[in-house]
This record gives structure tokens, C-alpha cells and sequence, in this order.
């Protein structure tokens, strides 16, 4: 296939374009520069809603990754101004561009996330769940309304509702330190549910849409293995063989964070992956001991 993709130098990104060239797909990754543009990249700027149809026209699928990371900073209206643009310029970029091109990709997969939901507590939810409320509720809502405005006749969108990924970088990567010193432990309860996913199971999934062209709309791209912040903290104690006792008070997340903290680390959020599950995908990483020490190999 020929495959688009933004966002390639990310943490998904930067694994995924080797992923599906060794595949045997043909990959062009959309870059912002105008200048020195390789033979596998292609020109665009999304802060200015500027991509030529001419390059995705004919494409198979087009895999919007973008987005500035959620979890770098404090959330100053400047952050979520920053946030929110790098999400919704890029993608009403891609969705504008596919509308024009002649002919149009076969499929749009646009990142999203399980913040979309907000915190629910122990409410199970799946695909047909309510969005929830707060800034990432809010930022995902729009962010999946802009990418389903490439939805068409010949255009299938397929959204990732992404977990936690456990990668070697990322969410992961930031906690290995205080772990390793044996300083690690569960946030504020500890009870909080904390959907996550393997990095080997996110680029299962974009092969799985690639492939199955009857499959649509949100996808709650998370293990169906139910882990609460107690259950993720003693794991990656257990693997890094450091005790994980030491509790982080929910008032010091939040004096160190502000309202990050308590939607990224407070909030409960148990997600299925409902969706997926009945389209027979099988998950190759579905427990969390697994999933890290793939991701520390």
C-alpha cells in the first residue's frame, strides 16, 4: 500500500514508518519544511492549513500521528492553547486536503485518546460511552470531530483511542528514575484505573485497520487487562526489582502539576476495547509485566 503519515518522528511514529516499510508498504512522511525535502517526505504546514491533495491523492491511508505531548509541562493556557492547535490544525489540514484529493485515500487513522471519556471512576466504557468532561474530554471531542470530517463515500476513518503506550520513552520512560532509586508507588488512592497499551500492540492495530476495510470509528485502543495505578506501580517494581511502597500524595501531584495531575494521574478512567475485540483482534502484549519488559528489552 501506499501509506501517508504525520507525526512520523514520535514515539509511535518513529517505529511504526520502519514497521510498515519492512511490510513491504511504500511510506511518505509529511514534514514541515520547505527545504531539503527527501525523496520518501513531503512539504506541508498545518499552523497555516497548507498541504497539497496532489500529495495523498491516491493514496491508500493516510495515519495522522500529531500532536504535541500531553505530559510535557504544567497546563498554562498557553500549553493547552499549544496542545490543542498542533492536534486540530493538523488534522483539519489532512481532512480538508483528503476532501480535494483526486482520487482520495481509501482510510484516515487519526491518534486520539482515552481521555475523551474524562474520569468516570469505576464505570466501564466502551466506544458507545458519552464523552466525559474536562480539558482532554474536550480537546479529544474536537479533535475526533475534525478528523471525521474526511468521512465520505470513499473515505473510511478509523479513531485510536489510545491508552497509556508503554514504550521505551514517554509516560514509561519518565517514571523509570524515581523507580529505580526505589522511590516509586501508586499516586493519590491507588485505585484509579489506568488503561494502557503495548507499543507492539498499537502497530498491530494500524496493520489490523489497514487490512480490514469494514472496520470504522472510535477504537478503544487499550489492554483488556483492567490495571489500577496500585497494580501498574507494583508491576514495574516487580520487573525492576525495586520495592514500589512509597505513595505520592494526591495533593503533591497536584502541587507539582496542577490539573495535569488530575487528569492524568487521578482521574479513572476503565476502558474496554470493545470494538476491537469484536472485530477479532488479538492483542499480543495483554499483560502489563509483559508490555514493559518488552518495552525495557
Amino acid at each position: 500500500m501506499k501509506v501517508i503519515i504525520s507525526g512520523a518522528s514520535g514515539l509511535i511514529g518513529s517505529v511504526l514508518l520502519p514497521a510498515l516499510e519492512a511490510d513491504g508498504h511504500e511510506v511518505l512522511r509529511l514534514v514541515r519544511t520547505a527545504t531539503d525535502v527527501g525523496p520518501k517526505e513531503a512539504s506541508w504546514d498545518p499552523a497555516a492549513g497548507s498541504l497539497d491533495p496532489a500529495v495523498i491523492a491516491g493514496a491508500d491511508a493516510v495515519i495522522n500521528l500529531n500532536g504535541h505531548n500531553v505530559a510535557e509541562g504544567r497546563w498554562s493556557a498557553q500549553v493547552k492553547e499549544k496542545l490543542y492547535r498542533s492536534r486540530l490544525d493538523a488534522t483539519r489540514t489532512i481532512a480538508d486536503a483528503i476532501a480535494r484529493a483526486e482520487p482520495p485515500p481509501e482510510l484516515l487513522v487519526n491518534a486520539s485518546a482515552v481521555g475523551y471519556y474524562g474520569g468516570r471512576g469505576e464505570e466501564i466504557l466502551d466506544e458507545g460511552s458519552a464523552a466525559g468532561n474536562g480539558f482532554l474530554a474536550e480537546l479529544s471531542r474536537d479533535w475526533e470531530a475534525a478528523a471525521l470530517k474526511a468521512r465520505s463515500d470513499h473515505t473510511r476513518v478509523v479513531l485510536l483511542r489510545l491508552g497509556m503506550v508503554i514504550a521505551n520513552g514517554g509516560a514509561l520512560g519518565r517514571m523509570l528514575l524515581p523507580f529505580k532509586l526505589g522511590l516509586g508507588g501508586p499516586v493519590g488512592s491507588g485505585r484509579q484505573f489506568w488503561p494502557w497499551v503495548g507499543l507492539k500492540d498499537v502497530l498491530e492495530a494500524v496493520r489490523f485497520a489497514l487490512n480490514h476495510d469494514r472496520l470504522a470509528g472510535p477504537l478503544n485502543l487499550v489492554s483488556p487487562e483492567e490495571t489500577r495505578c496500585s497494580d501498574f506501580a507494583r508491576t514495574l517494581g516487580w520487573v525492576l526489582r525495586r520495592p514500589a511502597v512509597l505513595p505520592a500524595p494526591a495533593f503533591a501531584a497536584r502541587l507539582a502539576l496542577g490539573e495535569m495531575a488530575d487528569a492524568l494521574l487521578l482521574a479513572s478512567a476503565r476502558v474496554h476495547p470493545r470494538a476491537l475485540e469484536e472485530a477479532g483482534f488479538a492483542f499480543r502484549a495483554p499483560r502489563l509485566e509483559d508490555a514493559i519488559r518488552r518495552a525495557l528489552a
